[in-house]
This record gives structure tokens, C-alpha cells and sequence, in this order.
């Protein structure tokens, strides 16, 4: 079965929209429970945290070494897990639906021309 198929069969069912938004609630109930919220946080501020962890990862990749407090994992690896575990804090104080917008995304992009291999190949085509 490939990637499209299994995506297609998730679309179908409640699986995949529910497990990102149980994901969310819980990043964000964790969050919320550390004291994270107690005043209000700026957008900027919480999309900033993201970025600085998506550059940690970039850091990791770089120097292929392991993380500091998950020493038997990756730094790029973990730091990519910071870095979800932040979306999901944002988005559920933003009480966004992200697991529904994250179904129809992929969706719309499984059908979007500009992602298909032969057109990405033309002259003009988007490289990556």
C-alpha cells in the first residue's frame, strides 16, 4: 500500500485528524499545567520558540551528534520533536482544529500539480 492509499483510507476515518488533535490538547494541557500560560503568550513570541528549535535541529544535522538530555537520540531528531511540541502548544491555545487542517492539506497537496515529480522536473518546475 503506498503513502496516498494509507493517507486516503486515514481521510476516510476519524484516525488521523483526531490523533493530531489529541496531540495538540495534550502538548498544550502539559504546557498549560507547567505554568506556560499563565499570562498570555504572544504569537510572535511562541512562533520565535519554533523557529529556535527548528535551528537547533539544523545544528544537529550538522554536527551528527546526539542530544544532550536524550543522550541514545539524535539532537536533530529530538529538537524536531521540540519543535512539534511547540506547534501543538500554539495551535491548541490558538484552539485550532490542526489535525483537520493538517487531513486537508495533504489531501489538496496529493492533488496540486506543482507536486507532482514530472512537473517539478520541467523547466521552471519548483527544485524543492
Amino acid at each position: 500500500m503506498t503513502y496516498k492509499e494509507k493517507l486516503e483510507d486515514q481521510v476516510n476515518q476519524i484516525g488521523l485528524a483526531g490523533m493530531v488533535n489529541e496531540l495538540v490538547n495534550y502538548c498544550y494541557g502539559l504546557s498549560k499545567e507547567a505554568g506556560w500560560h499563565d499570562n498570555p503568550r504572544e504569537v510572535g513570541t511562541m512562533l520565535a520558540l519554533i523557529h529556535s528549535e527548528v535551528s537547533e535541529s539544523l545544528e544537529g544535522f550538522r554536527k551528527d551528534i546526539n542530544d544532550d538530555h536524550l543522550p541514545n537520540r539524535k539532537m536533530a531528531e529530538v529538537e524536531l520533536a521540540d519543535a512539534v511540541i511547540r506547534i501543538f502548544d500554539l495551535a491548541g491555545s490558538q484552539g485550532f482544529d490542526l489535525g483537520g487542517a493538517l487531513k486537508e492539506k495533504l489531501v489538496y497537496n496529493m492533488n496540486r500539480l506543482d507536486h507532482k515529480a514530472e512537473n517539478r522536473k520541467k523547466q521552471n518546475g519548483k527544485k524543492f
